[in-house]
């Protein structure tokens, strides 16, 4: 069985998460496309301690680091989020982690968090993720054209919602569907 676990982000990271965010096959799905440098890394980083508008976990698989979850744009007054997360360590990709993450995030917004909406873009390109949002009860809700320019590229990109009052009907099945593949998950 696979143990995978979500903690906080640690000053240690701090060189690992740079690796991750200049890695081609994670900087492939993100909004930028340049080599983030020390400087800009550093001020993105220093930026997360304190802040009640983002949160950030290191993913880990078996105790170590593999992957980056965030909420971003967090939202009382409207009761909203948004969401990301990578695996930067392909020996983990194919072997549910990632399904495991997007159970544990929706948990924390909608128990946790008690917010409504949890929400994400992702680029239409980067099928397998919005087909995974999906298969969590995601709708799709947006198709945002020439979005963002990658390589001289412009891109579509998929906006995607998913509701606090949708999530306990969906909840059974894919806790079932987890725990089948060697998962912890509580009722």
């Amino acid at each position: 069985m696979t143990e995978v676990s979500l903690r906080a982000v640690r000053e240690d990271d701090r060189p690992r998460l740079l690796a991750w965010r200049n890695d081609p096959a994670v900087s492939a799905y993100m909004y930028g496309d340049h080599v983030i440098g020390q400087d800009e890394h550093d001020r993105w980083f220093d930026g997360m301690a304190g802040s009640d508008r983002a949160a950030y976990w290191v993913i880990e698989v078996d105790g170590a680091p593999v992957g980056l979850a965030n909420l971003a744009d967090i939202d009382r007054k409207n009761r909203r989020c948004a969401w990301a997360y990578y695996l930067a360590s392909p020996s983990v990709r194919g072997l549910g982690v990632g399904s495991y993450v997007e159970f544990w995030m929706i948990e924390h917004v909608f128990g946790g968090l008690g917010l409504e909406k949890l929400w994400c873009e992702v680029l239409l390109s980067n099928e397998a993720v919005w087909k995974l949002h999906m298969t969590y009860g995601f709708q799709r809700e947006a198709l945002f054209r020439h979005h963002v320019i990658k390589g001289g590229v412009p891109l579509d990109v998929v906006g995607l919602g998913l509701l606090s009052d949708e999530w306990p009907a969906l909840r059974p099945a894919l806790a079932e569907r987890l725990r089948a593949k060697g998962f912890s998950i509580a009722d």
